[in-house]
C-alpha cells in the first residue's frame, strides 16, 4: 500500500496552499515515494512527549529541522522548521491516512466474505474462516492492523466476527500463487 505517498502528497499540498512549513516548500517533499510506509508507521507510533521520532524522520528524509536544530547556517535558507504543534498535526495526518486505508481494506475483506456467504451465521452453524494476511504493512504497522481488525469486527458484528480470524502468513503471496497454479492445472485436467 502507498500510505507514505498519500501522506507526502497531503503534506506537499499543505506546504503549497497553507504554508505549513513556512514560506518555502521543502524540495524533497516534491520527490515521489520519498516517504515510505515504515516511516509513516514510525511517526504515527511516536509516543515521546516532544515527538522526537517525527522530528528526526522529517530531518532525515525531508531535511526539515525542528526548532532546537534550526540554527544551522546554510540550512536556514532552504529548510523549514517544525514546532511540536506541527509534529502533532503530522501524527494526526498519519493516523487519518492509516485509518482510512485499514477501513477500506476491511470493507474489501467483507466483500469477499459476503461473496463466499461467510458474512452471516446460519442456524446451528459456526464455520470458522481464516484469512491469511501477508506483508509488512499488516505485520509491522500495529495501529493499522488493530484498526483493520476492529473495523472488520464492527462490520461483521459480534457473533460472526468470532468465527473470522485474521492470521499473519509470511510468504502468503507465494503460497497463494502455488494454490492458484494448482487449481488452474486441475481445471485444465477436467476440461480435457
Amino acid at each position: 500500500m502507498y500510505l507514505g505517498e498519500i501522506v507526502r502528497k497531503v503534506l506537499r499540498r499543505m506546504a503549497e496552499e497553507a504554508a505549513f512549513f513556512g514560506d518555502t516548500v521543502p524540495p524533497k517533499l516534491k520527490v515521489p515515494f520519498i516517504l515510505a510506509t515504515p516511516i509513516i508507521s514510525a511517526m504515527h507510533q511516536d509516543t515521546s512527549p516532544d515527538l522526537k521520532v517525527v522530528a528526526n524522520r522529517l530531518k532525515d528524509i525531508l531535511e526539515i529541522l525542528d526548532h532546537q536544530n534550526f540554527c544551522c547556517v546554510f540550512y536556514c535558507l532552504f529548510i523549514s522548521n517544525t514546532s511540536l504543534k506541527m509534529r502533532k498535526v503530522i501524527v494526526e495526518l498519519c493516523y487519518i491516512v492509516a485509518t482510512r486505508g485499514a477501513r477500506l481494506s476491511a470493507a474489501g475483506i467483507l466483500s469477499i466474505l459476503k461473496k463466499m456467504g461467510r458474512d452471516t451465521m446460519r442456524e446451528g452453524e459456526k464455520q470458522r474462516t481464516v484469512i491469511a494476511m501477508d506483508g509488512g504493512l499488516y505485520e509491522h504497522y500495529t495501529e493499522y492492523r488493530n484498526c483493520l481488525e476492529n473495523t472488520l469486527n464492527e462490520l461483521l458484528g459480534k457473533e460472526v466476527s468470532e468465527t473470522v480470524v485474521l492470521e499473519l502468513a509470511n510468504d502468503g503471496s507465494g503460497i497463494g500463487a502455488a494454490i492458484l497454479a494448482a487449481c488452474h492445472s486441475k481445471y485444465l485436467e477436467t476440461d480435457e
